[in-house]
């Protein structure tokens, strides 16, 4: 049984605490947040006791597990503070703001003994699993080029901290990431990045990013974040491989669609049947990592993961801001 503390009293930290509580293997303890009403509220839900910090519910609770919901700048602190407890601990990406924070943490938690999670949802959203696993197949054949967008309005946050794009890290950092870590998920290192967008502008708000990548394998990406998006949510990627076109569009009632053209010059298209998912993605991610704890086995993202993933973002900011690609060493 994994006991569980929650740094975090907001939408998300919300959503991790029912989801630990829902686990036959895991027991939310403890609730943090400065807004204590905000912490109280949700600890009442599941039996757990509120607290204002992690200090203190450290020195008053049992704690095996920290699980991070707070602001990016805020991580590198937390994280600190748990492994120097001897915590296991879960942190919501980005693992810090910046390479070298993410790079200190990773060090942190390795000579602490502890296990650091990246929690990458969207390797655990079924169409970004089945996605990999028909590339995977070679049902399309060597991936070439991979395209994929990612976009909303910008909302928030506690104290509006998103809008702060210093904070935030904007749309690369805090949205795009996802992409990132699926892509090198997919296609292993990334050679050289390159990107334009609004970040270096630092319009209150609003951020639309472009980003280029080559992978060492000689696949290129091309990804698009938009923090400025008038309507609802949404995601589309397109991977075009030598012997046809594997798509998905979360606008679509039929999102994964693979096209195939024959050497007589015919195509031919197949649709890959929905998912019915009965538990949201972000179950399935800390479920997975409860049960790596409790069997004593290395979580399918790593704190490499984490800190690669944001190595590339670091990148992708520098050359919005320079005017230049950026080769990855």
């Amino acid at each position: 049984m994994q006991r569980v503390a929650v740094i975090g009293a907001g939408t998300m930290g919300r959503t991790h605490a029912s989801i630990y509580a829902s686990l036959p293997n895991a027991e939310v303890v403890a609730i943090c947040d400065l807004r204590l009403e905000a912490a109280q509220e949700i600890a009442e839900t599941h039996s757990a006791r509120a607290f204002a910090n992690l200090e203190e519910a450290l020195n008053e609770v049992e704690i095996d597990l920290v699980d991070i919901c707070t602001p990016t700048p805020t991580h590198l602190d937390h994280i600190k503070t748990a492994a120097a407890a001897g915590k296991n601990i879960s942190c919501e990406k980005p693992l810090a703001r910046t390479i070298s924070q993410a790079m200190e943490v990773q060090r942190i938690c390795e000579e602490a003994g502890v296990t650091l999670f990246a929690a990458h949802v969207v390797r655990w959203f079924p169409e970004y699993r089945r996605l990999k696993a028909i590339i995977d197949s070679g049902a399309i054949g060597e991936t070439v080029m991979v395209r994929t967008m990612r976009g909303g309005m910008l909302h928030g946050g506690v104290g509006n901290w998103f809008t702060n794009l210093q904070m935030s890290g904007g749309a690369v950092l805090d949205l795009i990431i996802h992409d990132f870590d699926w892509l090198r998920w997919c296609y292993g290192r990334i050679r050289r990045v390159y990107a334009k967008g609004l970040y270096a502008a630092q319009i209150p708000g609003k951020d639309h990013t472009l980003v280029t990548l080559r992978f060492d394998s000689g696949v290129i990406a091309h990804i698009e974040g938009n923090w400025a998006r008038p309507d609802k949510f949404c995601t589309s990627v397109e991977v075009a491989g030598t012997e046809g076109l594997l798509s998905f569009s979360s606008t679509d009632s039929m999102p994964l669609v693979i096209k195939h053209r024959s050497s007589d010059g015919t195509t031919s298209t197949t649709s890959v049947p929905d998912f019915v998912a009965t538990r949201t993605p972000y179950h399935l991610e800390l479920e997975h990592y409860i049960n790596c704890l409790e069997q004593g086995i290395t979580p399918d993202v790593t704190a490499e993961d984490g800190v690669e993933a944001i190595r590339i973002c670091e990148a992708a900011l520098k050359s919005i801001s320079t005017g230049e690609p950026i080769t990855l060493v």
